[in-house]
């Protein structure tokens, strides 16, 4: 969840005019980078071992 102190410092690095889909882009990344410390703090990640052998899996 993003709070409105998280967005106002989006807003303020903002230019003074911007579209509404750079402001989504931005609030959709501030939320991504949330979620993956919520899972990180709870323990929820993967080696850097199986992110190898899980990339290894996609560039086939």
């Amino acid at each position: 969840m993003i709070t409105k102190k998280q967005l106002a410092v989006t807003l303020d690095k903002l230019p003074e005019q911007f579209s509404i889909e750079d402001l989504i882009d931005r609030l959709i990344l501030l939320d991504k980078i949330e979620k993956a410390e919520r899972e990180s703090e709870v323990g929820n990640t993967i080696t850097e071992t199986e992110l190898d052998q899980e990339l290894e899996k996609w560039f086939k």
